[in-house]
């Protein structure tokens, strides 16, 4: 498979040369980096803590920096899901993964320097998680676009892109807008609306009425409206404190923030995802037509290469 890189030429770019030109680098290095990420880890001296101070508390990174002089271009890596920490781990669930830090240490070695953080409710930042009733899809947009906002000031680096997985795809398109950014990595970012994602996920689990029932819950938090009634069956996922969380989410389409960029774009996609598919993918490159597609055959949802049916 051949991937088109003229989008991020800067005589044939929609984008502008300026732009075009500085994150050509950023996001061919990141697109090569990953078809070559292996679970190893790989020592690298530079690593740095960073600390940014919010209203509600202060946040944890990490910043990896390569070797030599900068400034740098800089790639900013937003976390999927869940209480997942900057590393890319999950302790109370024992996923321990390291795909972050394998990413940013990767990144270093090619002359990318890049910084990833605890989201609130994870690692360090555990005690800053907010109460589920007052959390809102926002306020993680919120955490990037600070951070970004403060390496925008740092002298160091030279230009930033976002690197947003997962859940953290549709953080980083919006995070980006308001930066603003100079490119964006989608990596197995969904393509459509949470809303219908749920329902995709929840239809081969639940029996035919329950279903349904789910189906009203959804229809009436992607208008806004909470929901009184819960089956016990269905109030781990729509207990009301996470209600207005969901309502907040809903209300944003990948589709349609990716398509408002107007930055180089990257979408790369693992081929052996179970939590995401290639539709999604190609849905955000409908959606986004400059951008440069990238499937990689042997990957999956944490950015590892699984192997291929009837490799030895």
């Amino acid at each position: 498979m051949s991937y088109d890189l003229s989008v991020f030429d800067p005589a044939g770019s929609k984008r502008g040369s300026g732009v075009g030109r500085v994150s050509r680098a950023i996001l061919l290095r990141c697109y090569l980096i990953l078809l070559g990420l292996c679970a190893s880890a790989i020592a690298w001296p530079r690593s740095q803590p960073m600390r940014l101070v919010t209203a509600t508390g202060t946040l944890h990174g990490t910043l990896e920096l390569p070797a030599g002089r900068g400034p740098f271009p800089l790639a900013l890596i937003i976390a999927g899901s869940g209480p997942t920490d900057r590393d890319g781990n999950d302790k109370s669930l024992g996923l321990d993964t390291d795909c972050y830090k394998l990413l940013a240490q990767y990144l270093a070695r090619q002359g990318v320097a890049s910084l990833r953080y605890d989201k609130r409710g994870a690692g360090d930042d555990f005690v800053l998680a907010i109460p589920e009733s007052q959390l809102r899809f926002q306020t993680y947009v919120s955490d990037a676009v600070q951070w970004g906002e403060k390496l925008r000031d740092d002298p160091r680096f030279s230009t930033l892109t976002v690197i947003g997985h997962s859940e953290g795809s549709l953080i980083g398109m919006l995070a980006a807008l308001k930066i603003p950014a100079d490119g964006f990595v989608s990596i197995a970012g969904a393509g459509e609306r949470a809303s219908k994602l749920l329902l995709n996920q929840l239809k081969p689990k639940l029996p035919g009425g329950l279903y349904h029932t789910a189906q009203a819950i959804v229809a009436q938090l992607r208008v806004g409206r909470t929901v009184d009634q819960i089956p016990q069956s269905l109030d781990v996922l729509f207990r009301p404190s996470v209600q207005p969380y969901l309502i907040s989410w809903f209300q944003f389409d990948p589709a349609r923030e990716i398509s408002r960029l107007r930055i180089p774009v990257l979408v790369v996609q693992g081929e052996r995802d179970l939590q995401v598919s290639t539709r999604d993918a190609r849905a955000l490159y409908r959606a986004e037509p400059a951008a440069t597609l990238t499937l990689i055959p042997a990957m999956n949802h944490v950015m590892k290469d699984v192997g291929l049916a009837g490799d030895n």
